[in-house]
């Protein structure tokens, strides 16, 4: 897909890792353990833009100079429900993040969003937000969730998926170009339900047991 703000994360870890992710025998407590572990390594990926600053501290040894991260105000932004599980794997890495919610979920027979929540932290026009969903399929729920954060002002926006289809990239890709998308892998297509091929299956029902 030859869309700039898009990425496949190519990594020989998060390949093996999705494998299983996908495998229709994986047990639900496998699956949630694995898809904390890929949103974990993607979440290193998309940060690697993070500006550093230079401190002063004291080691052991001596006084010296080193960086951290500089002033960034993170916040995670999973769309209920399954983005639900992908938001431990990334807190490991960024601990001091903060979390919002945006509920939306998929009409099955319009394939059209809807929305029935929306709450993330006050003052949030200066943060930099990752919005979470394991599937990017039509695109319409991503599409409307980043609507509903720039409605309110939010401007630094990233999108994180597991897999996607190349409808929804487009679809996502062309309505929002400002936002960088990062997925684990892109898949062949939807097939005629709105379901991504091959896929992973519902991920909100792998993830919580449901169906």
């Amino acid at each position: 897909m030859n869309y700039p703000n898009f990425t496949v994360i190519s990594h020989p870890l998060i390949e093996h890792k999705l494998t299983f992710i996908r495998d229709l025998t994986t047990p639900k407590k496998g699956f949630k353990e694995l898809v904390d572990e890929v949103a974990m390594l993607m979440a290193y990926e998309i940060t690697k833009d993070f500006p550093l600053e230079e401190v002063e501290i004291e080691t052991p040894i001596c006084k010296t100079k080193t960086r951290i991260v500089s002033g960034k105000k993170v916040v995670l932004v999973p769309i209920l429900r399954a983005g639900l599980g992908m938001v431990d794997g990334i807190l490991k890495l960024i601990p001091s993040a903060r979390v919002g919610h945006i509920g939306l979920y998929r009409d099955h027979e319009t394939l059209q969003p809807v929305s029935y929540y929306f709450k993330i932290p006050p003052q949030s026009e200066d943060r930099d937000f990752i919005l979470i969903d394991p599937m990017l399929a039509t695109g319409g729920s991503a599409i409307a969730a980043v609507d509903k954060l720039k409605e309110v002002g939010v401007k630094n926006i990233k999108f994180m998926c597991l897999i996607a289809a190349p409808e929804g990239v487009k679809a996502f890709c062309e309505a929002h170009p400002d936002v960088k998308v990062f997925a684990a892998g892109l898949d062949e297509k939807l097939n005629e339900n709105g379901y991504i091929v091959p896929g992973l299956g519902d991920a909100g029902d792998r993830l919580f047991g449901t169906k």
